[in-house]
């Protein structure tokens, strides 16, 4: 939209976009339509199913397994290369039906748009369809329309138009058709202009068409949210940089085995294939991503429980990551309705919830009487801030049904910009009453009298300067004003107007009122605190207004002033500025869209993962462009719910606090899982190794895919949904360079395989040194046997180890997850069904245990689980002496 149309008057209007006040041709508007295109908002080709699930095989370790599977089966062992491709395309289902919930922000845009409009064309007032208007149409507005297109205003008749889903403003505009002085404005102060998508709420217009389809102010955000790239999170980060590193060292390992077991003479070629193939599948944790994917759905469940609902997987452990949390003001962390807080009677200002009015009070009457909502059976309708004094009342369980029988409205005189006020006339026992109130410094020049006390006297210069005191000292809470008067009607005008009606008026007292903060919003900000995550306010609210809310809710102490800049100033500082100064910054007033897409990125671009929360069309692109973005299901727009990673059904601000705590959890579970799967695959591969070098026989590929399926995979999936340690939310966020081998999990990974391998490799040495046969073969068999068993019960002690990365397993509820401890009991049962059961025998190669055989494997379980533990021991005390 050019910027220039609300500093035009009506004429040069018309005159630029070459109309009339009588509208377009039927040829002009088919010339228009031609050159614009339609009015509607257009969308990117999104991507195909097959699209979808062929990305999934771009991961090398996918791409290794499916070699292996391939070399397998044309070395004649079917049975593993089946096992392998199986395993494959369930990782890439598990992908494909994450990334299959499709973005539909832009057809939420549509869905906003009203289908068809009044508009006046060739002097005739038609109705059409909205995507057929052009720059250059008339349309004609009334209460309860939605603004079918960018308008600048012509005629207004108490016009007011409700823009909170695009500005933040949750008290309607009153809109005028005069032209306006400054260049650049921020949208909610081009007072006459209209924004396609937003609601009529009161009066009448008329505006002309300046923008049609993209190129309105909602078309501007489409284009944002089309352009947006979004980044991959934390978590794909690290999963990516795993996956490089382990498929590094799979090819290294599995070339240097094949090539050394050549050179040696160790077997043949096909037979060394095989060898590194065995290699490949022990060092690859196939479960991984099964793992992470199911962890983050547990995760899912669990917030859902709590009111977060996930819309994308990542998005669980990204905001356990979150350095910012940049939250839209309205309706996220104030309440999107206006609350009577204050209110002033003669001398006597007070809360409003300590206020003793009855229904005999006069203030009580004018606030009810002079007032246009209406009472549905879904609520309260009308002007927010005349819906908030009816609220008022009701809260307080007065019947104002009788009031208003009492006191039928005779007439009334709407609310205008120009005198700011808005009058009833009213009748009660044959005797006239102008009940009026609005602006105080309005409402004070038709005064001249003051009720003090019950008592009627006349009003002074301290008067009025004692009210202007109190008006000032409201608004500087950033509470909206309205005064109230009244005055008997003796003899009945012929005109029924301002004139004749608001004078002599009788001053009563006046009401501050203000959008309030969340009861819980406060506490959460104290609790973001205290987890190391800093919170913003970004808002399209006036400057005092967003600064008095901020210091309520402790986003702001008393004396941060400087801590607050607006869009406009915003606008004076270039990207290098920004990046530099954002830092100095906690709220932010007066934005447009663009603005907090802006404020976004410079904390990124500093190094910070950022959540943004939001409600409003207004919100949608900083929310894409947002490491996490967080939606209102209550009172979010469809769009910002659909450009969101999260969205909060109930709309509580402190709820993204418990999203965090769960995604932080989420972090330190995958963690565990991957330390205790890369821990054990790193003992396969030394095991393999090592048997390759001794000239021993080794594991087949299905037995070490066995191993990590069975043993590995089911327990690692269980600590997924470990409760959270009682520290997680005394900690600082992780941040972007922390990943999953951070906090000394990487020594941990190479000791504890070192062990593992150790241990199995022993195990099978005693086995060859003290022999329970004479034969061979069946000593070896044994070996190989007892080093299986030893193998996977040792993951299986060594998952009690890894309930928790540092502390003791003694020192907490050791059976506190019931699906461990069901996962741990089944994967037993299949281990030794491997090898007791005679079925299973020929399948996995292993012989039948005695039970001196069995007692060895035992003591090689439980060596793991005592060394670890000993280990975490001497950690926990350095790190005290530290």
């Amino acid at each position: 939209m050019k910027q220039t149309y609300h500093q035009l008057s009506s004429t040069k209007t018309l005159e630029q976009l070459q109309t009339a006040k009588t509208g377009l041709t039927p040829g002009a508007v088919d010339e228009r339509l031609q050159k614009y295109g339609q009015n509607v908002l257009r969308e990117q080709k999104g991507t195909t199913l097959l699209q979808k699930f062929l990305s999934q095989f771009k991961d090398l370790m996918i791409i290794i397994l499916m070699v292996a599977a391939v070399i397998a089966f044309f070395a004649g062992d079917a049975s593993d290369a089946v096992i392998i491709f199986l395993v494959v395309i369930l990782n890439a289902v598990f992908g494909v039906f994450q990334e299959a919930k499709a973005e539909n922000a832009i057809n939420a845009l549509k869905e906003m748009t009203t289908p068809s409009s009044r508009v006046r064309r060739d002097g005739q007032v038609q109705t059409v369809k909205s995507s057929e208007l052009v720059p250059g149409d008339i349309v004609l507005l009334e209460a309860g329309d939605i603004v079918p297109a960018d308008l600048r205003l012509l005629k207004t008749a108490s016009l007011q138009i409700e823009e909170a889903a695009l500005t933040g403003e949750s008290v309607p505009v009153d809109k005028s058709e005069a032209p306006l002085a400054q260049s650049k404005l921020p949208l909610g102060d081009r007072k006459n202009l209209g924004y396609m998508n937003t609601n009529v709420t009161y009066g009448t217009g008329e505006g002309v068409v300046i923008a049609t389809g993209m190129e309105t102010e909602v078309g501007h955000i489409a284009t944002m949210l089309n352009s947006v790239d979004k980044s991959i999170t934390p978590l794909q980060k690290n999963i990516i940089h795993l996956s490089k590193i382990l498929s590094i060292l799979v090819l290294l390992i599995a070339v240097l085995v094949f090539a050394i077991g050549i050179l040696v003479g160790r077997s043949s070629v096909l037979e060394m294939l095989l060898t590194s193939i065995s290699l490949a599948v022990a060092a690859i944790p196939e479960g991984l991503p099964a793992i992470v994917t199911i962890t983050l759905a547990l995760g899912t469940q669990t917030m859902a429980k709590r009111n977060a609902l996930i819309r994308k997987l990542p998005a669980v452990e990204t905001l356990g990551t979150t350095e910012i949390i940049a939250s839209d003001k309205t309706g996220t962390l104030t309440q999107n309705k206006m609350t009577v807080e204050k209110i002033y009677l003669p001398d006597a200002l007070q809360d409003a919830a300590q206020a003793s009015l009855t229904l005999q009070d006069r203030l009580t009457q004018i606030m009810i009487l002079a007032n246009d909502s209406q009472k549905t059976p879904t609520g309260l309708v009308g002007d927010p801030t005349e819906t908030a004094l009816i609220q008022y009342y009701l809260n307080k369980k007065l019947e104002l049904v009788s009031l208003e029988k009492d006191y039928p409205r005779v007439a009334s005189i709407p609310f205008d910009s120009k005198r700011k006020l808005m009058s009833a006339l009213v009748k009660n026992n044959q005797q006239n009453y102008v009940m009026t109130k609005g602006a105080i410094d309005e409402l004070l020049k038709r005064t001249n009298r003051i009720e003090d006390h019950g008592r009627i006297r006349k009003i002074t210069s301290q008067d009025r300067a004692r009210i202007m005191e109190v008006n000032h000292q409201l608004a500087l809470q950033a509470l909206r004003v309205l005064g109230f008067a009244y005055s008997p009607v003796e003899a009945m005008p012929a005109s029924l107007n301002s004139e004749n009606l608001e004078k002599d008026l009788i001053f009563v007292g006046m009401v501050g009122m203000i959008d309030p903060e969340r009861p819980e919003a406060k506490n959460a900000v104290t609790e973001a605190r205290a987890a190391g995550i800093r919170p913003l306010m970004i808002t399209g609210d006036h400057k005092d207004t967003a600064t008095a809310i901020a210091k309520r809710l402790g986003i702001l102490k008393s004396t941060d002033e400087d801590a607050v800049i607006t869009g406009s100033e915003l606008d004076q500082l270039s990207t290098q500025d920004l990046n530099q100064k954002i830092a100095q910054y906690s709220v932010f007033a007066r934005v447009a869209p663009e603005h907090k897409v802006r404020i976004v990125k410079a904390w990124q671009n500093r190094g910070k993962i950022v959540a943004m929360t939001g409600d409003g069309v207004n919100d949608a692109p900083a929310l894409k462009t947002a490491d996490i973005g967080v939606g209102m299901g209550i009172t979010g727009t469809e769009v910002s719910k659909n450009a969101s990673d999260i969205v909060l059904a109930d709309d509580n601000f402190a709820t993204i606090i418990v999203a965090v705590k769960e995604g932080r959890k989420v972090f330190a579970n995958i963690q565990k899982a991957i330390q205790y799967l890369l821990s054990a695959n790193l003992g396969e591969v030394l095991t393999l190794f090592f048997m390759t070098m001794l000239a021993w026989d080794i594991f087949a590929p299905a037995q070490i895919l066995w191993i990590n399926l069975v043993t590995d995979t089911f327990p690692a999936i269980a600590l997924g949904i470990e409760r959270a340690e009682a520290t997680i939310m005394q900690r600082r966020p992780r941040g972007k360079q922390s990943n999953f081998f951070s906090d000394g999990v990487m020594s941990s990974i190479l000791y504890q395989g070192i062990l593992e391998g150790a241990l199995t490799l022993g195990v099978y040495w005693f086995a060859l040194q003290f022999p329970f046969h004479h034969s061979y073969t069946l000593i070896h068999a044994d070996a190989l046997t007892m080093a299986f068993a030893t193998l996977g019960l040792i993951q299986l002690f060594h998952a009690f180890n890894s309930k928790s990365l540092h502390g003791s397993i003694f020192r907490k509820d050791l059976f506190n997850n019931k699906m461990f401890n069901w996962s741990i009991l089944i994967s037993g049962i299949l281990l030794f069904a491997t090898i007791l059961v005679p079925a299973f025998n020929a399948t996995f190669k292993v012989t039948p245990l005695a039970p001196q055989q069995w007692l060895l494997v035992f003591i090689g379980g439980t060596l793991m689980l005592v060394i670890v533990e000993v280990v975490k021991l001497v950690q926990r005390k350095l790190l005290y002496k530290k």
